[in-house]
């Protein structure tokens, strides 16, 4: 760790990998289509990264993209690919299961942690889009997630409004539950974010966008964007280490 802090980075494929593992990270979410927040990774990508460190990889398992309430099959789906994502290696599994009304769907919640212990159960980003954070915190912690990744309801890249919320659940819940501040983590706000929360831990993907122009040949005015692609950048990560580093948080 840095600075007793520890660094999650989230990693959309195996190049990902490699830029967070030699920029020193702790932990790596994995992931596959971090344009769309992220979806559930190839698990070839995930046994060749174990084959090259024992920092804990953990696995997102999410079908698509838009919205967390999820038909029965897509339930059924996620719920094998948590377990053949574990049977390969996942030292944890990152999901989020919502009603359409935005309440947590304990139900769902509940079994999956039971499918994932005594491996790590996270819960993602969905948490950001409940009605009620206040109580759905509580579920969460009953249902025994270990740890929610969550910007404190603000909307990215603001991640600053919403370091009340994520400074008091940090003091109200930090025993029982691990409060993981991201989305919109920068160079500029990394010493910030964990001064004003006094939260130990911290995920980004310090990303950068990559072109692929490949198929910008058949466009007669293309727009770069619409050829890149979301990647971990290793000097923003670098730089945001190099933040906390410096940093005094004690």
């Amino acid at each position: 760790m840095i600075n007793d802090i520890l660094v999650e980075v989230c990693c959309g494929g195996i190049n990902d990998c490699l830029t967070a593992l030699k920029c020193g990270c702790d932990r790596i979410e994995l992931n596959s289509a971090l344009e769309m927040g992220g979806l559930t990774p190839s698990l070839s990508v995930l046994k060749k990264v174990k084959t090259m460190t024992d920092v804990p990889i953990c696995c997102m398992v999410r079908p698509r993209g838009y919205g967390f309430c999820y038909t029965d099959e897509e339930y059924e789906i996620m719920k094998q690919d948590a377990r053949l994502l574990m049977d390969n290696g996942a030292d944890g599994i990152v999901f989020g299961f919502l009603h359409e009304d935005g309440t947590v769907n304990v139900e769902r919640t509940r079994e999956f942690v039971s499918l994932i212990k005594p491996r790590q159960a996270v819960f993602h980003k969905a948490f950001d889009s409940c009605t009620d954070m206040d109580i759905a915190i509580v579920q969460l912690i009953e249902c025994g997630v270990d740890r929610i990744l969550t910007s404190g309801g603000a909307s990215y890249p603001d991640i600053d409004r919403g370091f009340e919320r994520l400074r008091r659940y940090n003091v109200e819940y930090g025993d029982r539950i691990t409060i993981l501040p991201g989305g919109g983590v920068r160079r500029h706000n990394v010493v910030d974010i964990l001064k004003e929360t006094g939260c130990r831990q911290i995920h980004m993907t310090a990303k950068e966008l990559l072109l692929d122009p490949s198929t910008m040949h058949t466009d007669d005015n293309p727009d770069v964007k619409n050829y890149s692609y979301v990647a971990v950048s290793e000097k923003n990560l670098t730089e945001i280490m190099n933040e906390i580093r410096k940093a005094e948080l004690n």
